[in-house]
């Protein structure tokens, strides 16, 4: 990175020695406006795209632009969030359309909003209210405005961050999908077992009693963890089991399983397994629960629901202890390394980001020009 950096450098001593000048948004571009559509305006299988206030578009069937334009989300959880876009599309009344830039590189100005505008906008919203843009806010908005040289360079670098990180995780992703079905291949066909001969079968209700969760709004904060449907909602002062076992969601995401061997407290929306451990290893009976086709023994006419009745009925099959220790053994491994993976994804993106951060700060600092 050392070259790109002193090309820029020699160019900035050449080309603008003094400082570089700052402009107001609305005079490098010739046109700043909104959508006039509302958000349900979206259709399923648009032939456009049509931007709103969340951070990805939707399809809509009519268009009213056709520029080269920088978008922003206007308000919502979204508010400041950027998307570029060239060709033919909508918007949303409250998405900011900017076009029409002045002999200037639109990716320069893409980066620099990307980098500073939502926390000017969250610094010039008033306090206590949910951040919004104003027309004036953005009009208003200042950006520093090299050579178009030193423009289209710093172009280059930052672009080539962004694709590396694109590149990245397109792999890493790739690399996480096939080690789950790696895994997900290993598990069913370890967990496969006839129906007869070889293995014991027996009925979930002879080697685990399933048991209903409770409210937790009433307890004290603390640090054991209360489990819903979607995992781990908070924490309190007391537990339901302090023994290993097998959550069971009982209505919303009813194929969410988890294991836990920690004290825990459930909520009502998922059930906990009191299991028979001389007949069978909580990590076994997981592994194998994940294999079981939830979803075909939903009760529920809209919301799904599990009942205990049905999930008595289920057929769990029971190795011998010494197997069922060999079955876990071998998918704690693929486990592990699925796992990994998922964490590390997040965080090696994040040091990518990271580093595109740094050098976009250091690239996108100039001296003020000073007027004599």
């Amino acid at each position: 990175m050392t070259k790109p950096m002193n090309k820029i450098e020699k160019l900035i001593a050449e080309l603008c020695p003094r400082g570089v000048e700052f402009k107001e948004l609305k005079d490098i571009a010739n046109s700043i406006t909104t959508g006039k559509l509302n958000a349900n305006a979206q259709v399923e299988d648009g032939a456009y795209p049509f931007f709103t206030c969340d951070a990805n578009p939707f399809k809509i069937n009519t268009y009213a632009f056709d520029v080269e334009a920088i978008i922003v989300s206007g308000n919502g959880s979204q508010v400041g969030h950027i998307n570029y876009y060239h060709g033919k599309f909508n918007a949303y009344q409250r998405t900011y359309v900017i076009s029409g830039f002045k002999s200037l590189n639109v990716k320069y100005i893409l980066h620099y909003l990307r980098g500073y505008l939502r926390e000017y906008i969250i610094g010039n919203s008033r306090k206590g209210s949910v951040p919004y843009i104003t027309m004036p806010m953005l009009e208003e908005f200042l950006i520093p405005i090299p050579p178009i040289a030193i423009q289209q360079e710093i172009v280059k670098i930052l672009d080539t961050f962004i694709e590396l990180e694109a590149e990245l995780e397109a792999e890493l992703e790739a690399e996480l999908e096939a080690r789950k079905k790696q895994y997900e291949h290993y598990r069913n066909q370890l967990l496969m077992f006839e129906a007869e001969g070889g293995v014991r079968w027996t009925t979930l209700n002879r080697i685990a009693k399933i048991k209903h969760g409770r409210d937790w709004k009433n307890l004290k904060a603390g640090n054991i963890p209360v489990y819903g449907t979607g995992g781990i909602m908070g924490y309190v002062d007391t537990f339901t089991f302090n023994k290993p076992t097998v959550l069971i969601p009982r209505k919303g995401s009813i194929t969410n399983i988890f294991y836990v061997d920690e004290p825990f407290w459930n909520v009502d929306t998922i059930f906990y397994t009191e299991l028979d451990m001389e007949q069978i290893i909580p990590r076994f009976f997981y592994y194998f629960m994940k294999t079981v086709d939830l979803a075909k023994l939903d009760t529920g006419s809209g919301r799904p629901s599990l009942t205990r009745a049905i999930l008595d009925k289920i057929a769990v099959p029971v190795p011998r202890m010494k197997e069922q220790e060999r079955i876990v053994t071998v998918l704690d491994k693929f486990d592990a390394l699925v796992n990994n993976i998922s964490v590390g994804l997040p965080a090696e993106l994040n040091a990518r980001r990271k580093q595109y951060e740094y050098y976009r700060d250091k690239l996108l600092t100039f001296e003020e020009y000073a007027k004599q």
